[in-house]
């Protein structure tokens, strides 16, 4: 169960990977429960959705605006398209059960924030969009969760409010780098800023990818990301903005293989010489 990130801990270890299906479900449950099994044959540790109340998020009109989608002509029937309702998250909390994978969503309002607390999920997350809502922010906070908190579209001195409202509130708190870019361009990824957020803040960092490829993920990993989170889909060809940014099948399965592999390699850090070195070098160094 998620219990917060040691920002001590060695880097590679205890990295958390997260699957975000987000809206790339499309409205159909099957889809949803299709991708969760993925992430769980993949070997990910959680899956992720979006939960919005289309009345708040979005004003009265834009959501008259035209825009053709499989369920209408109007950004009202695209949004809400997208939406599962109570007893859908019903289902996906038993069928997450059923998989044994943690399960959880980010909300884009206070009410769909309350809405999640039903399933009693065991970590909140915070989209980048919703990083500067203070209000917002200070409510998921009260809740007492760790919280994964992504920091695309943010400034150093926006972050700086969300990690006190945390701090305040004695919630433990991943900070998510990421470019909001959806595909992000590798150029924009700037993974550095994963130390300096480390360095900045002296709290678990993680690293939620927007990419096509696999590798950046993996290069945040061994620059000490606690988590990685990336977007998921049966096919990338299919209807949605997120769906180009999103790994498939065999994306995932390579990313979270090379992933777990990340502190078997990176090791300790403490230069020693193993005992099958040292026989070789009985043989190797003659003048000994």
């Amino acid at each position: 169960m998620v219990t917060g990130f040691d920002k001590n801990a060695d880097i590679g270890e205890s990295i958390f990977i997260i699957a975000e299906i987000g809206i790339n479900h499309n409205g159909d449950l099957d889809l949803a429960k299709n991708l969760m099994k993925l992430a769980k044959e993949a070997g990910c540790d959680a899956v992720k959705f979006q939960k919005r109340t289309i009345d708040i998020v979005y004003t009265e009109d834009f959501l008259k605006e035209n825009r053709d989608s499989p369920w209408g002509t109007t950004q009202r029937e695209q949004k809400e398209g997208l939406e599962f309702n109570e007893n859908q998250y019903k289902e996906i909390d038993l069928y997450a059960k059923e998989l044994d994978i943690i399960w959880f969503a980010s909300a884009w309002d206070i009410p769909s924030q309350d809405f999640l607390k039903q399933f009693e999920l065991p970590v909140n997350k915070i989209a980048s969009a919703m990083a500067t809502n203070l209000e917002f922010v200070e409510h998921v906070a009260k809740e007492g969760k760790p919280t994964f908190v992504s920091t695309g579209m943010t400034t150093l001195e926006e972050i700086d409010n969300v990690v006190e409202i945390f701090k305040s509130n004695n919630c433990k708190i991943t900070l998510m780098h990421t470019n909001s870019e959806y595909p992000s361009p590798e150029e924009n990824l700037n993974l550095k800023c994963i130390e300096t957020l480390r360095e900045r803040y002296d709290l678990p960092i993680g690293y939620s990818g927007h990419e096509p490829s696999v590798s950046p993920s993996l290069m945040a990993a061994c620059l000490g990301a606690k988590a990685i989170e990336r977007h998921i889909t049966i096919d990338r060809s299919s209807y949605g903005s997120d769906q180009a940014a999103s790994l498939e099948s065999i994306g995932l399965k390579n990313l979270v293989s090379m992933v777990r592999k990340v502190p078997i390699v990176m090791g300790n850090g403490v230069k020693t010489i193993t005992e099958q070195e040292k026989e070789i070098a009985k043989k190797l160094r003659y003048w000994l």
